[in-house]
């Protein structure tokens, strides 16, 4: 296998949960193959070295040459399962966790857990240096919320000193499904709260708003969707599988982005977003992809920044200095003074597919508060009148644990509030 210098420092294993998990998952991997030149086969077609320089992030080199996803596909229930990864990592129950948190973490996910961890134990075992684990799932509704939850503290203890980063989808509040949500997603962020090191939040409303107000499509499809989700997730991860003149890694990313232990919620965006019709008429320059990183329209989490304050930012793109300090100076009352250099940035030479420049932005905001208080008072709402709990508590949850989840939601909502007034304070000192 060719390989740079850096072969062995930025190996990740990639779990995907229930339906949503997978489906988002499956895209991702396809637009990752497809950028290194891999075929669904596995074989490398490939016209540039650079493809194969860091391969070895998200894959394997198997006999004969091909490249395996180094990834984990787990489900209560065997229909989602139609991808075309390799059959050993297919990890399933017989029936459905029925949207139940409680049927996913401690019955019918608890029982797959020892063979989950002997096929992700296994693909670790394959990398010379594992920089961390990359989750997908949802956290409302299916049985992503459960599992890796479940997962999340099991990996804690065998890998304490691995990174483990999530893609999770949290409930829309328009987007909606399961009447349950708020109980299946009180309990997840309490465990991702305990157990993550770094969480990207993407939502469907948020994603249906960027496809008929940016992208002007009249009907969104769930296509559509994911397409957005995979776009943000291989953004995100570029420069963990190529080459630049300034590279990041999961450690990294923690390191810059996280300034308090709990604070590790993040609000991704990435550019340029253009409907079909005015492609061609489109400026691919650093100003408006800097616009659009910082335009509320653009969240992928259904909260507006321009409410909150940002703790850190990171963006992946060329040349931005210039226009990172002038977005900083016009807007400096939405920065924390007291994080004087607050905006990370990584540059990469290898644009995506079909793109000759793009840009990818991270933001840790306080407004990310609005998100978990919807939840929270949901939760509420609920929990007072104890309704729909006999379907947890019939699994062997105790009521306490929801008690237990619904003061850490809180308390997290409080320590962004405590940040943001603190910033606010400050700025009407000065």
């Amino acid at each position: 296998m060719k390989s740079g210098p850096f072969k062995d420092l930025s190996s990740i294993a990639l779990t995907q949960t229930g339906q949503c998990g997978n489906q988002i998952g499956a895209k991702f991997w396809e637009v990752i193959s497809d950028e290194h030149g891999i075929d669904s086969a596995g074989a490398y077609h490939g016209d540039s070295d650079l493809q194969l320089e860091r391969i070895n992030v998200y894959c394997n080199e198997a006999i004969g040459g091909r490249y395996m996803a180094r990834a984990v596909l787990m489900d209560l229930e065997p229909g989602t399962m139609d991808s075309i990864f390799r059959s050993d990592n297919f990890i399933f129950g017989q029936f459905g966790a029925g949207n139940n948190w409680a049927k996913g973490y401690y019955t019918e996910g608890a029982e797959l857990m020892e063979s989950v961890m002997d096929v992700l134990r296994k693909e670790a075992e394959s990398c010379d240096c594992l920089q961390g684990f990359q989750l997908t799932h949802s956290l409302g509704g299916g049985t992503g919320s459960r599992i890796d939850t479940l997962l999340m503290g099991k990996i804690r203890e065998k890998y304490p000193d691995r990174i483990i980063n999530t893609f999770s989808v949290p409930p829309s509040p328009k987007v909606s499904d399961t009447v349950v949500e708020p109980y299946n997603a009180t309990r997840s962020i309490h465990q991702l709260i305990e157990n993550a090191d770094e969480m990207f939040c993407i939502d469907n409303e948020a994603l249906y708003n960027i496809c008929s107000r940016t992208l002007k499509l009249t009907t969104p499809t769930y296509g559509d969707l994911n397409h957005l989700v995979s776009a943000a997730m291989t953004r995100v991860t570029t420069c963990l599988c190529f080459l630049g003149q300034l590279n990041a890694d999961l450690q990294k990313l923690g390191v810059n982005m996280v300034p308090f232990p709990w604070l590790h919620f993040f609000m991704p965006r990435f550019a340029p977003l253009t409907s079909q019709a005015s492609q061609q008429y489109r400026a691919l320059t650093v100003a408006r992809f800097t616009q659009q990183l910082f335009d509320a329209m653009n969240m992928m989490a259904t909260c507006d920044p321009r409410h909150g304050r940002y703790l850190r930012g990171r963006m992946s793109m060329r040349e931005v200095d210039e226009q990172i300090f002038n977005i900083q100076n016009k807007n400096s009352s939405y920065f924390a003074e007291w994080l004087p250099h607050n905006v990370k940035t990584a540059v990469c030479d290898i644009p995506p597919r079909g793109l000759k420049m793009s840009a990818t932005y991270i933001g840790n905001n306080t407004a990310i508060q609005e998100l978990f208080k919807r939840v929270s008072e949901q939760f509420t709402a609920m929990f007072r009148c104890k309704a729909f709990l006999h379907w947890y508590t019939g699994e062997g949850m105790d009521e306490m644990e929801f008690t237990k989840a619904e003061s850490n939601l809180n308390d997290l909502v409080l320590e962004y509030q405590q940040y943001q007034d603190s910033i606010a304070e400050e700025k009407e000192v000065a």
